[in-house]
């Protein structure tokens, strides 16, 4: 099965990087994950449509040497290689794109053309570390890119299409239009039947005199639309899966799953993979923890940035971590396993400095919070300290719900994605 490219690019668009972004731009972070779920689909689709363009292929061959990773926020603003590619791909229908996903998000017009630039920096970067790590050719980037045409517009959230986005038809899919049909002393407005975004059906009536055969068009066209719809409703719904939740950290990780998606995006099942550490395999998920730093730091990424400052809006939460119910010094079954991970990692590149974060969602006592979240913060230091590596580990921080995101009466599997540990490079 194909890569899926959103879910690479998804690692670079963590919460943490919605909470700044919402900040920065003086929006609510549920308009920000909004806005990202409509341009990431948006971004990727317009990539696929270019694939064998040549100046969209060197822009991602030459995205991996760049830091674009390493300050998503501030580094894709005015970036020429960003303009570039996003001039290739959607061309005048960029300002349309732009007004659509605000309306869409309720963010202004001004952030959603910033968060586009983001977006299109998180998909360069992603997609040239990828194509670099796997020694993939022109030929070879641009099948992967082509191969993201099917899957483009089944991964838009509900209340999007290509079509409301102003970018046509992507998918391959072909249009369908059938013969006006003119019945007089009507002045019903057309019949539009949308299957997916992928078949139009249009009827006009007006003429009166033939009535008596428009039977003959009209109940083909009838039981068309049923099954259409019928179809879509049978696409559109949504999986089912179980999720098993814990009171500390088992939460969407912000390297696979970095934000809240409609009910209509696709459910990914992670699985563990053969991470590449300088020849030596890892075992964690395509995109995971591990995964996203291993790459950065091959990238160069953490070489090249100028001080902290670059470096402190990108966290990596922790898959796997999880301390037990109400505790900060017994962790989960199965979280020794990344804590290994990190510190082979980190022995691996020891130049490279951390620090160590805990949070927890909104319910209860927020000073128990951040004692609760502090304590596992430095549990993990101390951890990390004794596996050797504790000249790397410059801090660990307790930030309690100051970061969540999740209203304190949502469920408790909704509230989830607040409790967490993460951890990010640092000078």
């Amino acid at each position: 099965m194909s890569l899926n490219v959103i879910d690479l690019i998804k690692g670079q668009l963590g919460p943490a990087l919605v909470s700044q972004a919402a900040t920065q731009y003086g929006e609510s972070e549920s308009g920000i994950s909004k806005a990202i779920s409509g341009l990431l689909p948006a971004v990727v689709g317009g990539m696929a449509n270019n694939a064998n363009q040549s100046t969209l292929l060197d822009a991602i061959t030459g995205a991996n040497s760049t830091s674009l990773l390493g300050n998503l926020l501030g580094g894709s603003s005015n970036n020429s290689l960003i303009t570039t590619v996003l001039s290739a791909i959607f061309g005048d229908k960029m300002n349309g794109l732009i007004n659509a996903v605000s309306g869409f998000s309720g963010v202004s017009n001004s952030t959603s053309g910033s968060l586009l630039n983001m977006v299109t920096g998180a998909a360069l970067g992603s997609l040239g570390k990828y194509s670099a790590d796997n020694n993939l050719d022109r030929n070879g980037l641009s099948s992967l890119l082509a191969d993201q045409k099917g899957i483009v517009s089944s991964l838009l959230p509900a209340g999007l299409s290509l079509a409301s986005l102003g970018l046509g038809n992507w998918s391959g899919e072909t249009a369908v239009e059938t013969e006006k049909v003119k019945v007089t002393s009507y002045d019903d407005p057309k019949v539009e039947v949308n299957r997916g975004g992928n078949t139009h059906v249009n009827v006009d009536r007006t003429d009166d005199k033939d009535a008596g055969s428009i039977w003959k068009w009209l109940l083909p066209l009838l039981l068309l639309a049923l099954a259409a719809w019928f179809l879509w409703k049978q696409c559109n719904q949504p999986a089912n899966q179980t999720t098993t939740m814990t009171d500390s950290t088992s939460v969407v990780t912000d390297s696979a799953d970095m934000m809240p998606m409609d009910s209509s995006a696709v459910t990914v099942t992670k699985t563990d993979e053969d991470i590449d550490l300088n020849g030596v395999a890892l075992k964690g998920y395509r995109g995971g923890m591990e995964d996203s730093m291993i790459s950065f730091l091959k990238s160069g990424g953490y070489t090249n940035a100028a001080d902290d400052a670059a470096l402190k809006d990108a966290w990596y939460t922790f898959d796997k971590v999880n301390f037990k119910m109400g505790s900060s010094t017994e962790l989960e079954d199965g979280s020794q396993v990344q804590l290994d991970n990190l510190v082979a990692i980190l022995k691996a590149y020891p130049d490279a400095k951390i620090k160590v974060g805990g949070y927890t969602d909104k319910v209860g006592d927020e000073a128990a919070n951040v004692k609760l979240s502090t304590a596992r913060a430095n549990y993990i230091k101390t951890a990390l300290e004794k596996a050797g590596v504790g000249a790397q580990v410059i801090g660990a921080e307790g930030y309690g719900s100051q970061f969540a995101t999740v209203a304190a009466t949502a469920s408790d599997a909704e509230r989830a994605v607040d409790r967490k540990m993460a951890v990010r490079f640092a000078k």
